[in-house]
């Protein structure tokens, strides 16, 4: 076995085994709903990698695909009556559609004036979700939405509601890794650097930027997806501005570019608050100032982009390897 397939197997293991392993020992329910909410917004924060670490894009209203994502399969679950394994990948597609709507128009507009755009497009997402009060339920959100469940099998219980949120997870991670690896990566990093460099080289800048943008969208409105049916309840303030900026604090923090600092980051912008609760107000001082601490001492991330693909050579069999044995280039 390759030194790669031994790396996903090690991880596969640790996120499948381990993991629950060590939340059911500890006998918490709790802890459960943590590391589910850790995984929900590591799916978020992977899809942000993909648009704005490696496309170069910067969104600013990522929360909102996340939003369509949550009611499409509340939606379609409470008053349509269509089962989980229906009502996830249905979310994915509800999202990816509207971003591809919103991206059709939109990306040949860079840098700030994108962001602008989509922000937006986010605020005016939300504000249909809060005033659409006959489909969405308004300010009052949607109630008794099911929990998981595959093919008849209830998977409500804490250990069942993590495995479905670690699979949908190492779904995500495969997916970004596949993106933003070997040839396609490469191209998507080109025009995140000089958009009009990689158009003259014969990159199709905009077809490029709508598919990434696409799926980034898909894997949010699974995240979404998971959020309903995990929790039971969603309202509009679930998916509103705050969260499209925590989602892209999480990218930065962990590392541009890099898919392992957005897992990073993730778990540490989730975790952290957690973890100071008992301090009380004070933590959300302390949450800014580990925040900033990280900007200010490595702006690079927690695990930036050059680690990430030097990683990702060695530990993933990534690279097609030279007669001499060097690493090269990306399979």
């Amino acid at each position: 076995m390759s030194r790669g397939s031994l790396t996903w197997a090690a991880l596969a293991v640790a996120l499948f085994v381990v993991i629950p392993l060590a939340l059911s020992l500890a006998g918490s329910g709790y802890a459960f709903r943590v590391v589910a909410t850790v995984l929900i917004f590591a799916i978020l924060s992977v899809s942000m990698h993909l648009i704005m670490g490696v496309g170069g894009l910067f969104s600013l209203g990522h929360g909102a695909f996340y939003g369509i994502g949550a009611y499409a399969a509340a939606l379609l679950s409470t008053k349509a009556g269509l089962p989980f394994v229906a009502t996830l990948p249905l979310a994915g597609l509800a999202a990816a559609l509207l971003g591809a709507l919103v991206a059709l128009p939109t990306m040949r507009l860079v840098s700030i004036y994108f962001a602008v755009a989509t922000l937006g497009i986010g605020q005016m997402i939300f504000v249909t979700l809060l005033n659409w009060v006959d489909f969405t339920g308004g300010p009052l959100g949607i109630r008794g939405i099911p929990p998981p469940s595959l093919f008849g099998l209830d998977l409500s219980d804490a250990l069942g509601t993590y495995m479905v949120c670690a699979a949908i997870t190492a779904f995500t991670v495969l997916v970004a890794h596949r993106c933003g690896h070997g040839y396609y990566g490469n191209a998507l990093r080109a025009l995140r650097e000089d958009d009009q460099c990689a158009g003259a080289m014969g990159i199709d800048t905009v077809r490029l930027k709508i598919e990434v943008f696409s799926i980034a969208c898909f894997l949010a409105g699974l995240a979404g997806a998971l959020w309903s049916h995990t929790t039971g309840f969603i309202s509009p303030n679930d998916f509103a501005f705050p969260i499209s900026i925590l989602i892209l604090a999480m990218v930065v923090v962990g590392g541009l570019g890099s898919l392992p600092g957005a897992l990073i980051g993730a778990a540490l912008l989730i975790l952290l608050p957690e973890l100071l609760r008992p301090v009380g107000d004070v933590r959300q001082i302390a949450v800014g100032a580990v925040m900033f601490g990280c900007i200010l001492f490595l702006p690079k991330g927690l695990f930036g982009e050059v680690s990430a693909l030097a990683f990702a050579r060695r530990q993933l069999g990534a690279a097609w390897t030279t007669p001499d044995g060097r690493l090269a280039g990306w399979r």
